[in-house]
């Protein structure tokens, strides 16, 4: 049988934006966007993050530029309880906020876009970004190949490492913490109509 995957975007729902984590001493990171760079990271030690516009809190959103997933300790241990290989788990500690929040960097990468199944590719134009030579600027109808996730459950892409892609049962336990500030599309199966 499939497997059935989803894309992990933010959600069209009210909610508070928190700006990227940052050190303990607000020093930015000489690569912001390293949490969501799919790769392994050495321990950043503490981190914090401010919000950038107070709204709804949700367990689960992105960070508002570089896409940093943020979340509650009860979406951090649906991860950590059903994806320990493919995630690292990091506190971060928001701005007046008692609770406890992690940044959730997906380590597992993998090169199973379904190019020819996706409803739009954009590539870089040639010679315009050499350091994203082969990537994809954007991908619209996003499909996968299931065959090729090798039993992860969460991943980015090769290529296209925006997208933050998670197996149908991470998708159904978090939907049970419930209160997310994102969506999930489905990048399995046939096209859905327009």
């Amino acid at each position: 049988m499939e497997r059935n995957f989803y894309w992990v975007e933010m959600g069209d729902v009210p909610q508070w934006l928190i700006d990227t984590p940052t050190r303990d001493s607000g020093e930015a990171f000489d690569e912001p966007w390293m949490f969501a760079d799919g790769r392994v990271l050495s321990d950043p030690s503490h981190l914090k993050a401010q919000i950038s516009h107070p709204g709804t809190k949700r367990a689960f959103v992105f960070s508002v530029i570089e896409k940093a997933p943020i979340v509650s300790e009860a979406v951090a241990n649906v991860f950590r309880t059903m994806a320990p290989t493919d995630v690292q788990i990091f506190p971060v500690s928001i701005e007046g906020e008692p609770e406890r929040h992690f940044v959730v960097n997906v380590t597992t990468v993998l090169d199973c876009i379904d190019e020819a199944r996706c409803q739009e590719v954009q590539h870089y134009p040639e010679g315009s970004f050499p350091e994203y030579e082969g990537e994809y600027r954007w991908i619209y109808g996003l499909r996968i190949t299931p065959s090729k996730t090798e039993g992860a459950h969460v991943f980015r892409l090769m290529k296209f490492k925006t997208a933050f892609i998670v197996s149908e049962d991470i998708k159904n336990a978090l939907e049970r913490v419930g209160n997310l500030g994102v969506s999930f599309e489905h990048v399995t199966g046939p096209q859905e109509p327009l």
